[in-house]
Formats: C-alpha cells, sequence, structure tokens
C-alpha cells in the first residue's frame, strides 16, 4: 500500500475524530448560536451557552447552581438531555446519561433551528440501525412537555400498540431518574394512566398512545407535538389507507410555533406509504424536512485492523462498492473494514445494503420486491417536472360527443383542468394516446389519457387523469388525439368489452357499441384480430389478459431499466414503485394504490413501439399470438 493512501487515511480518520468532540455540559460542539461564560461560582467552568438565554428576563438572578441549572435548561436541549436524563444503554443495559451521537445532533440541530425561528417543526427520519433516531424524537418531545411548556398534548403513534408503548418505556425509564433538584412540577414526575391516556403530573401535559389500525382513538386529542414511529409497516388495506390514521392525527396539531410532526422509520421497500411521504419531503413537497442517517455516520461501525498486512489485504481485495466508499464517499479504511465483515455475515450484499444503507435510494430499492427496479425508477424520475399548461380540449362547436366534437378542436386553458401537458404537437411529429378505463366514483380506479411521442426515446407528453361516464371519456380520447395529428388511438378495451346496456338482453356490449361508433368518425383507431377469426376482421381496442399483460408489463420494464423512454410524470414513478408481483405470479398494484396510468404507459409504449418496426408479415403474425 502507497504511503500515500496510508497519509490520506491518517487524515480522514483525523477529521472523523474532530467531528466527534462534543461536551453537552459546557456547550462544546452544541447546536445554535452560543456565548461564553464563566467562570462563575455558579457555573462549571467556562460553559457555551446559547445567546438566547442571555436575554431571558431571568438571567440576572440565575446566580446559584441549581437556578442557572434550570434556566439553562429552558434554552439548551443538549445540557437537559445530558444533566436530566438517563436512558439504558444499548448494551450494557445501565443507566447513563443521555449524551447524544453525530446523527441525533444533527436531527436536534435541525429541530432547533426550527423552533429558535419560532416555525412549526416538521420532519421525516429514515432510519438506519441502531442510532436512536425514536429516542432522540421522544426525548425532545418529554423536553417540550417537562420544561418549555403547560398544557401541551403528545401522540405516539406506531403500527401497532405494541410499538408505540416501547417507545413511551423510555419516557417513563427517564422520569424515575429524573434529578428532583431540577423538576419544576407541582408534584414529583410520574406517568398516570387512566383510560389509555398517561398525564404527567405536575405539567398538566397529557400523552395519547395509538396505533395506526385505530387512528379515531386520537381524533380531538388537541395534540401540539406528535411522534409517528415505524411508518413504513402502516400497512394499506382496501378498507383503510395509512393516511387515514396522519389525517386523523395531522388535523389535531395547529400550524403553529413551538408545534412539532415526526415521522420516522427504517426502509420496508419502494411505493409504501412512508416511501411516498419520504419522496414528498426529500423533494420539497411537503413542507418537511427530510433527514437519512447513512451506516457510516454511525460512529461504532468501523473496526481497527490487527496489523498492517490486514489493511493491505482489505485495500487489495476490495469490490467496486467498496472502492467507491474509498474515492467518492470519502470513507476511511476502518469503516470499510467494518462494512466488509458485517457484509460477509449477510446471505448477499442486497441483504447488507438493506440493514446498513449507505444512500436513502440503496434502503428502499434493496427492501423492495417490487417489478420495477428502484433505482431505474429514480432515474427515471429525473425527467419529472410540472406541466407547462393546465386545462382541456374544447371543440368549435361546443359538442363533447358524437363527430361534431371531432372538429376545430383546440387547447382550453384552465388552471384546475385535468388535462396536463408537457409539450404540445409539433409538426410532423407522431403520436400515440393510450387510454386506460377506470371507473365513475371518487373511490374508483381513475381513468387516464396518455399522450406518448413517438420515436427513438418516446416521451410523455400530455396526460388527462379523472372520473367519467365511459362515452364522454371514448370522445375526449379522441378529441386529445385529434389534437396531438390524429394520434393512433388505444383504448385499454376490458372495461368497454364488459359493460351490457341496462336492461339489454342483446349480444352485444355496451362499450364495445361505444368504441365501433368512434371508430365511424374516427379512423386512426388501434385495433386487433377478432379472437378465432381467420380473417381480417379486426376489433377497436387492446384487450388485456394473461399473455398481452405479461407481454406489455415485461416490455415496460425494459423500458424502465434501459431508460429507453422519457417520463413526465411525478405519479407515473410513484405507481412503477408501488407495483408488485404477486405469490401467484399475477402483476397488481399495493393495496389501495392504482395502476391506472402504469398500464397507459405499458400499452401506449408498446403501441409506438410498433409504429417504429418495419413491415414484416412474420413479425405481424408472431405479434399476433399474444394480442387474444
Amino acid at each position: 500500500m502507497s504511503p500515500e493512501i496510508i497519509a490520506e487515511n491518517r487524515r480522514r480518520n483525523i477529521a472523523r475524530d474532530a467531528l466527534e468532540v462534543y461536551d453537552p455540559l459546557r456547550g462544546q460542539g452544541c447546536s445554535g448560536s452560543r456565548v461564553e461564560v464563566g467562570p462563575e461560582q455558579w457555573t462549571d467552568g467556562v460553559e457555551l451557552v446559547p445567546r438566547a438565554m442571555l436575554a431571558d428576563p431571568a438571567y440576572p438572578s440565575a446566580r446559584d447552581k441549581t437556578s442557572w441549572a434550570k434556566l439553562r435548561c429552558h434554552h439548551d436541549f443538549e445540557y437537559w438531555a445530558a444533566r436530566c436524563c438517563r436512558i439504558k444503554d444499548r448494551d450494557t443495559q445501565a443507566v447513563v446519561p443521555f449524551i447524544l451521537n453525530r446523527p441525533q445532533r444533527r436531527v436536534v440541530k435541525l429541530l432547533e433551528s426550527d423552533r429558535r425561528a419560532g416555525r412549526p417543526m416538521r420532519m421525516v427520519i429514515l432510519k438506519a440501525r441502531q442510532w436512536g433516531g425514536s429516542t432522540v424524537v421522544e426525548m425532545y418531545m418529554a423536553w417540550m412537555q417537562l420544561v418549555l411548556r403547560n398544557n401541551c398534548n403528545a401522540i405516539v403513534c406506531g403500527a401497532e400498540m405494541r410499538g408505540a408503548q416501547v417507545v413511551l418505556n423510555l419516557y417513563s425509564d427517564m422520569l424515575a431518574f429524573y434529578p428532583q433538584e431540577l423538576w419544576e412540577g407541582e408534584k414529583a414526575p410520574k406517568l398516570k394512566t387512566q383510560r389509555g391516556i398517561l398525564t404527567l403530573e405536575g405539567r398538566d401535559n397529557r400523552i395519547y398512545v395509538a396505533a395506526s389500525t385505530n387512528p379515531d382513538a386520537v381524533r380531538g386529542a388537541n395534540a401540539a407535538l406528535v411522534h409517528l414511529t415505524e411508518a413504513a409497516y402502516w400497512k394499506a388495506t382496501r378498507s383503510r389507507d395509512p393516511w387515514d390514521a396522519v389525517r386523523a392525527i395531522y388535523c389535531s396539531v395547529p400550524m403553529a410555533p413551538l408545534t412539532l410532526v415526526v415521522m420516522e422509520s427504517t426502509a420496508d421497500g419502494v411505493g409504501s406509504f412512508f416511501h411516498e411521504e419520504w419522496l414528498r419531503a426529500e423533494s420539497g413537497r411537503s413542507g418537511k424536512r427530510a433527514v437519512f442517517v447513512p451506516w457510516h455516520e454511525i460512529h461504532a461501525n468501523s473496526l481497527r485492523f490487527a496489523s498492517e498486512e490486514e489493511m493491505e489485504a482489505l485495500w487489495v481485495n476490495m469490490d467496486a462498492y467498496e472502492r467507491d466508499l474509498w474515492d467518492n464517499a470519502g470513507l476511511t479504511l476502518e469503516q470499510i473494514h467494518w462494512y466488509n465483515r458485517r457484509r460477509r455475515e449477510m446471505r448477499d450484499h442486497t441483504k447488507m445494503k438493506s440493514e446498513f444503507p449507505s444512500t436513502a435510494l440503496e434502503a428502499f430499492a434493496c427492501t423492495s420486491s417490487n417489478v420495477f427496479n428502484a433505482q431505474k425508477v429514480a432515474l427515471l424520475r429525473e425527467g419529472c417536472r410540472e406541466p407547462v399548461a393546465f386545462g382541456d380540449v374544447a371543440s368549435a362547436s361546443g359538442a363533447v360527443t358524437g363527430p361534431e366534437a371531432l372538429r376545430g378542436v383546440c387547447f382550453a386553458n384552465d388552471p384546475r383542468g385535468d388535462l396536463h401537458v408537457w409539450q404540445f404537437a409539433e409538426e410532423g411529429a407522431r403520436y400515440v394516446v393510450a387510454v386506460d378505463v377506470g371507473g365513475l366514483s371518487e373511490k374508483a380506479d381513475w381513468s387516464v389519457i396518455a399522450v406518448i411521442r413517438s420515436g427513438s426515446k418516446p416521451e410523455v407528453v400530455a396526460q388527462w387523469r379523472g372520473h367519467i361516464d365511459h362515452d364522454l371519456l371514448a370522445w375526449k380520447g379522441a378529441m386529445i388525439a385529434t389534437l396531438y395529428g390524429n394520434a393512433t388511438l388505444v383504448f385499454e378495451s376490458n372495461t368497454l368489452e364488459s359493460e351490457r346496456p341496462s336492461g339489454d338482453e342483446a349480444p352485444f356490449r355496451q362499450g364495445a357499441l361505444i368504441l365501433h361508433e368512434l371508430y365511424e368518425h374516427y379512423p386512426n383507431l388501434y385495433r386487433r384480430q377478432a379472437p378465432g377469426s381467420t380473417t381480417c376482421a379486426r376489433i377497436p381496442g387492446f384487450h388485456t389478459n394473461r399473455q398481452t399483460k405479461q407481454m406489455i408489463i415485461t416490455e415496460l420494464i425494459a423500458a424502465v431499466r434501459d431508460g429507453r423512454y422519457v417520463e413526465r410524470c411525478s405519479d407515473a414513478c410513484d405507481e412503477l414503485d408501488y407495483y408488485e408481483r404477486r405469490e401467484n405470479g399475477a402483476y397488481a398494484a399495493r393495496a389501495g394504490r392504482h395502476d391506472d396510468i402504469l398500464m397507459t404507459r405499458a400499452i401506449g409504449l408498446h403501441v409506438a413501439r410498433s409504429l417504429d418496426l418495419p413491415d414484416d408479415p412474420s413479425l405481424d403474425a408472431y405479434m399476433e399470438q399474444y394480442r387474444e
């Protein structure tokens, strides 16, 4: 090993050790703007205290150790944690002062930044293993209830009641060792339980415990502090969505200073409720701070070498992933050594990444069993953007059905319109308009009309999404196709072909009649060969069955994997993340999710690809076996 590598590793270790210099009692390495005071008879030497503490009216009179400590506790969470909190050490189970580790300090720094600025505190934490994310959130809430505020209620909600209770045990253990001289309540610190509600005696503060399966238990709780723990495991069902629990809780928290909502969890695959919340926070769409802690930020995740030969052997045998940790992540060889040894204990590298992720994307992707590769979907998301226009289509006559609806079609601007446009029609370009037929009620599947520009790399250029009568949907699809240069219009026809006119025993399906009527006035309608037909008879629409669905989903998997199309709608990427393969081999969206946008991509890209293929009778015959 070269001297340069050894010297660089030594420099990195020194820099890493410097980040661990931390003394919350003296204020060294603590968050916020601080001022040096002391030494005085009431201080323990020189202390770095929050600047806001000096502006407190009680500051001039705090001239004994107890009043000084109480005053500092009001302004300095990290001091309070070290002075007043006792927790059980994870390894030894000994009761020790709560000294924040580096990831915990990063979380507190962000919370304190918002609190001191008078902003509501909102955060989503993606946890790696074993750094105390739940502990620091729970203790920060305890500080607000025990020191900062009276009449301040809190909610702790987990996937199950048992999980929430584990978090509350931290609170109870802390109170058991609280220093009496610093307690400001009217009675000794104690949690009193009555009808499932915990009351903090002497402070008039309550803690409500709930499970995501029963959010109504905390409805109307009038809380200022909320801790949503292990949110990735809040499972959606057909009758209840995790958002039901969140809405019930969020509505109780005012958007005001000294209020807090923290959602935290380890990852449990892409497409989950928690994954969606993480993406919204990471992109800035939710108003919450996004915090991810990689494995290498945890100080214990480092392993010293027994000899120089052992270090040399690691350096020589590092694979591309470990080499990237050195070259681009800037890790020390001791950290990579720890990772290498821990990785050997795992069945494969994917399992290691899920337990000890280096990036947020890695955390989600490596705990997922979804159909689409999460990292490839993340790359696809990079092309997503806000539409350039919102609106709808309109005809010169104002008609919305029939041949008159296809005359003088134009785009009508409307900020609340359901037609989102990323690119208007361009002369000479070829387009495919794919329609997935949904239901009519708000809880039914959506109807989606997607416009895809054909070519060497197809691109989504517009999309309509809503609930609408099927005859209106058919003509709206045709109007949008007309707007895009009489594009090839393809309907996923299963729903339409299964409909019968009410009270009509005729052998014809109502939806099929809609498509046949539409074909009379919009001839560029995609048609397939009639099943069992030995003639050239063709039927409008793309029929999805076991074979054709396997075919178009396989094509879409390859298109996402290889980056062969451009996506503009982030909702489409969400649906790719929600899509899974069931135990019986069938493809479907996760419970409580939709795949309507995804199906327009699968069908639309399949048809766009066929438009770009050269005429080849043998190929047509080959493809035809999959159509029905």
